[in-house]
């Protein structure tokens, strides 16, 4: 009974959503877009002309912001190609249905036949920013769920380690809690600067917070 009622009262919640609302309006697969879109508008991570990796991308609504910031006057439709200013790779585990200029690789960034295929998009080129939202199925139990989102921040970390631009950025989402204070620092050794930000997009009640690094310490050569 007590599962029903959390339920509805998510169900209430989301469709009173001023940000999905908002989602539904301007075509963005997902309220997360906005998240993205506060981060951007305050650090001015998302130019023209950039290489840009979103790891763990489904549904898209984040690589569909991106896009829309590349396209720069040009068609702003995800849903044709219009051209944009830079390159966007997007990958995840799961299929996700085609955005426009938006190049999707499928599979386990972490296997080299996919690493291989990014390669082939990325070229000679280094990564500008590498955004990622992704979060890991929580358990409820709070030792395992620290470890695992854990695990995906250090994942974020080391594929940044190995192909961002020693001035590139990245954006991930963390959890407050058991943990937290150890992926801070794992940033904290590996860039220059390190902010925590939590945009207004993100409900109050969530514990996420997103870590930006950027300026990497020890750009790979």
């Amino acid at each position: 009974m007590a599962k029903n009622r959390f339920n509805q009262s998510w169900l209430h919640d989301h469709i009173n959503d001023p940000y999905v609302k908002l989602a539904q309006r301007e075509g963005y697969r997902a309220r997360a877009a906005y998240k993205l879109k506060e981060i951007d508008e305050q650090d001015r991570l998302i130019r023209p002309g950039q290489v840009i990796v979103d790891l763990g991308a489904a549904p898209g609504s984040w690589s569909q912001y991106a896009r829309n910031q590349l396209a720069a006057g040009k068609n702003r439709d995800t849903t044709r190609e219009g051209g944009i200013d830079g390159t966007i790779i997007a990958l995840d585990l799961l299929p996700m249905e085609p955005i426009a200029d938006v190049h999707f690789i499928q599979g386990d960034f972490r296997e080299e036949s996919v690493l291989r295929q990014l390669e082939e998009v990325v070229g000679e080129r280094r990564v500008d920013l590498v955004i990622s939202d992704m979060a890991p199925n929580l358990s409820g139990v709070a030792s395992a769920d620290s470890a695992r989102i854990e695990h995906v921040c250090d994942l974020a970390l080391e594929f940044s380690q190995l192909h961002l631009k020693a001035d590139g950025a990245l954006l991930v989402k963390c959890f407050h809690g058991s943990g937290y204070s150890q992926i801070v620092e794992r940033f904290k050794h590996q860039f220059k600067t390190v902010a925590a930000r939590k945009p207004k997009a993100s409900r109050d009640k969530s514990a996420e917070t997103f870590i930006l690094g950027r300026h990497l310490k020890r750009p790979a050569g």
